[in-house]
């Protein structure tokens, strides 16, 4: 990369190493920044009441509007230098990002490190014509950001970082652009209230928040005390229905070169890509209600990256398509899940012992639990990283053990309550099978 690219976000005409020139973040990033602090002293004079309303009618009308200058000034000031001191390049091996108006702060991201990088629009931003960038980087827990840059320079970054990422040249990254996409699926908004509408965790939580409250007041014939069994439940219930429904509206999923592109959001916009190849574990989830449907959820974990949700409502056989893109040769309808057997299982887990199982096929480990709402959890046998078996005294006395298979996510899928010895030919057999894939496994890069 000799300069900055045409369109790009402005350069600042500072060269680093590698030729690159550092470049500033999009001009009306000080308006959105300076909106930040404007909310948190809009959120604890709330919090105040009727004490801040009483204070600031004690003040003097030209006390009041001195006092709003002041802030207005102070947090623009505050945008307009944190936006100054906020710097970018892409050299030949890095992104580098120098940040900071105190305390200064220089990310180093390895381009070959780059899992993903995620375009999110907030609804302010979407009003400005601007973005946000967020890189994905492997072992890192916390995701760097680059807000705000113009919507075309996000998506021209993005592609760059991608390209370079899966190791094209500076110059071929450059000249390559956005990779195209294939659709594979999208999520009306009927499907999704009726999804919603059938979740058991929906009408868990508008039970709650209307039977509880009430409960309590019944009980204590203290108001603020329902009041605070009501706030939690609100914020259950807001998170499980309204919540969900603006962050999974419009849900689509394209196959491009560079991984699968999940586009989502009623108000805040986010265009994430789940990397193939880093994918640890798929999880189908089967609430009682949808199953009659034949409807199915998609959940993911992937070392690193924050996002978790590949579909979140389709029918089973249009789901299965879009797990084959990150489990590529694995034919989910061919597994067949032992359950869990015998008297020991049914005194350590009395009723629900009926939902466990297990399924070992030449590629995946799989595990089935839960009655009401079934979870089937699937991990690639060259995505483990360890095999466990343990047994509490309640389960060596009625003879069953479980098998733990840990994967890189974090993560651990679990077959629960298998007779002693099955057990333990399964851990030893899982823990060939791991070592064996791992070493015939692809490596992990995309656009090639």
């Amino acid at each position: 990369m000799g300069g900055p690219t045409a369109g790009a976000a402005e350069a600042v005409g500072v060269p680093v190493a590698g030729a690159a020139y550092e470049r500033r973040l999009h001009p009306l990033t000080p308006l959105l920044r300076a909106w930040v602090p404007i909310a948190a002293v809009i959120g604890a004079l709330a919090q105040q009441g009727d004490r801040a309303e009483e204070w600031i009618t004690e003040l003097p009308v030209s006390f009041r509007f001195l006092l709003l200058v002041a802030l207005l000034l102070v947090f623009g000031t505050y945008g307009l230098l944190s936006w100054w001191f906020t710097h970018y390049a892409v050299t030949d091996t890095e992104l580098r990002i120098r940040s900071g108006l105190l305390f200064r702060r220089t990310a180093h991201i390895r381009l070959d490190r780059i899992q993903a990088v995620d375009v999110t629009r907030p609804m302010l931003a979407r009003l400005a014509g601007v973005a946000k960038l967020r890189i994905d980087v492997i072992g890192a827990d916390d995701k760097d950001e680059l807000a705000y840059l113009g919507e075309k320079d996000a998506a021209a970054l993005r592609a760059e970082l991608l390209a370079r990422a899966a190791g094209f040249a500076p110059a071929e990254a450059v000249a390559l652009g956005e990779a195209p996409e294939r659709a594979l699926l999208r999520v009306g908004p009927r499907e999704l209230v009726v999804s919603l509408l059938l979740s058991l965790g929906v009408l868990a939580a508008v039970t709650g928040g209307l039977l509880v409250p009430v409960a309590v007041w019944w009980f204590s014939a203290n108001p603020w005390a329902a009041a605070a069994a009501l706030l939690p439940l609100l914020g259950w219930a807001w998170s499980s229905s309204a919540g969900r429904f603006l962050t999974e509206y419009d849900w689509t999923v394209a196959e491009s070169p560079d991984g699968l592109r999940l586009d989502h959001g009623l108000l805040d916009r986010a265009h994430e890509t789940v990397p193939p190849g880093r994918v640890q574990t798929v999880r189908i989830v089967e609430p009682l209600l949808w199953r009659w449907r034949g409807w199915v959820r998609v959940e993911l974990a992937v070392a690193g990256s924050k996002n978790d949700v590949l579909v979140p409502v389709a029918a089973r056989a249009a789901a299965y398509e879009v797990i084959a893109r990150v489990l590529p040769g694995v034919d989910l309808t061919a597994l067949g899940f032992s359950p869990a057997t015998g008297a020991g299982a049914r005194w350590v887990v009395p009723v629900w012992w009926r939902g466990y199982g297990v399924a070992v096929s030449a590629d995946v480990f799989a595990a089935r639990r839960g009655l009401l709402c079934r979870r089937t959890e699937i991990v690639p046998h060259a995505k483990v990283q360890s095999v466990r078996l343990t047994r509490g005294p309640w389960k060596r006395l009625h003879g069953v053990a479980d098998v733990h298979v840990d994967t890189g996510a974090n993560g651990t899928v679990t077959a629960r309550l298998r007779p002693a010895p099955e057990a333990s030919a399964l851990l030893h057999a899982q823990a060939d099978r791991s070592r064996t894939s791992r070493a015939t496994a692809r490596p992990d890069r995309w656009m090639t």
